[in-house]
């Protein structure tokens, strides 16, 4: 397995890290969170960046790589609509597009093709990431106790915009994908 792989991996096992440190009490709990949704982050470009540098692009990593993006992603937004801070409506329109996505990668795989991730896709990844910096960003303030009801209007606000955002650009994104790819599913029988 190749190093692009295995930071891969490492964005996976990281996930589970900061799923624990999110719902763990504390200050220090919320900023361990913190760094290891960036360590995770940082992980996703270096993988790719390697890969393709190198010449170390494998159809392992053409596959893992997005359902690493997923999981990180996914597990993130989960937790911000059980701690009430985001709706869960604009989770499940990420879920929806992921699903849609990965059930058109399962299709191609059957038929010995491997989809990669497209541009819009990476533009929408970014996007996710930049809401979730900015909600694990009020989460660690929120802790520390110096956030004024003024600053938590603010916070929330600019929360919900970031978010419209990410929805619109994750729904775009799945669209174009679909668009690209859709060849999977007119080839597909019953």
């Amino acid at each position: 397995m190749n190093l692009p792989n295995k930071l891969t991996i490492l964005r996976i096992f990281l996930t589970f890290v900061f799923m624990f440190l999110l719902f763990y009490d504390g200050l220090t709990a919320k900023i361990l969170a913190f760094l290891a949704f960036t360590l995770a982050s940082i992980t996703d470009f270096y993988d790719g960046y390697l890969a393709r540098k190198y010449n170390m692009i494998t159809d392992l990593g053409k596959l893992l790589d997005p359902i690493a993006d997923k999981i990180l992603v996914l597990a993130a937004f989960l937790a911000f609509v059980e701690m009430g801070i985001i709706p869960a409506w604009m989770v499940a329109f990420v879920i929806l597009r992921e699903l849609l996505i990965t059930g058109m990668r399962v299709l191609a795989a059957n038929k010995g093709n491997v989809l990669a991730a497209a541009k819009a896709g990476k533009h929408k990844t970014v996007s996710q990431i930049v809401s979730i910096f900015l909600i694990l960003g009020f989460i660690v303030i929120k802790e520390a106790g110096i956030m004024n009801m003024y600053c938590e209007v603010w916070f929330k606000t600019a929360i919900y915009v970031f978010m419209l955002i990410t929805v619109a650009f994750t729904l775009i994104s799945g669209l174009f994908y679909i668009k690209k790819n859709r060849k999977v599913f007119m080839r597909c029988k019953d």
